[in-house]
């Protein structure tokens, strides 16, 4: 791992790659370091932040390097079921790259929990990887200018859920009614790292 600073209060822990994130995400969370008042995961690195009355970077940054990576994922987390339809306007290509008909890709889908690895490119925008794999797909050649808020998609391993109506290049399967991010809720995303989903047919 290579740990930098990250302003006056944060460290970035830099990982070879997601499970590496996973395992030490999931060890921190269970064992919280004096004074580390936020963890954000990514898909290469940990965000630790720190409060800086009650401790400092060096000794964080030591206890971050003597902590144990935690095999797997972090503790099950709050299950949310979203209701889908299944209409996207990808879900043609995406059955024809998995060798199956549109309607195994939806048994496929509906049929495996998915949990927040990490969050990003828009607030409530959650990176669902799967428990079993087998969902490399590739994006799109050329990106949408607009893909509608609810819209459930995949791309890289990852499923995810458009919060709102953006820019994307990701495989757009469905859609769901259902608002990931809602200011006007506590918490406003739906999507945390650590939450599992089933995504259910409608």
């Amino acid at each position: 791992m290579r740990v930098l600073p990250s302003g006056s209060t944060a460290l970035l822990v830099e990982l070879p790659g997601l499970d590496d994130v996973l395992g030490l995400y999931a060890a921190l969370q269970e064992d919280r370091p004096p004074g580390v008042v936020d963890l954000v995961p990514a898909a290469r690195t940990v965000l630790v932040v720190t409060d800086p009355a009650v401790t400092t970077l060096d000794a964080v940054e030591a206890a971050v390097r003597r902590t144990r990576p935690r095999p797997g994922r972090a503790a099950a987390g709050d299950l949310v079921e979203l209701p889908v339809a299944y209409d996207g306007e990808d879900l043609g290509d995406v059955a024809a790259h998995l060798g199956v008909d549109p309607g195994e890709v939806v048994r496929r889908h509906t049929g495996t929990e998915w949990t927040v690895a990490f969050s990003g490119f828009a607030p409530g925008f959650g990176y669902l990887t799967p428990a079993g794999g087998g969902w490399d797909l590739p994006r799109r050649a050329a990106p949408r200018t607009r893909v509608p808020a609810g819209s459930v998609a995949l791309a890289g391993g990852f499923t995810g859920v458009y919060p709102r109506a953006s820019p994307g290049g990701w495989q757009l399967v469905g859609r769901t009614d259902v608002a990931v991010f809602d200011l006007a809720r506590d918490p406003a995303a739906l999507l945390r790292p650590g939450v599992r989903v089933r995504f259910t047919p409608c």
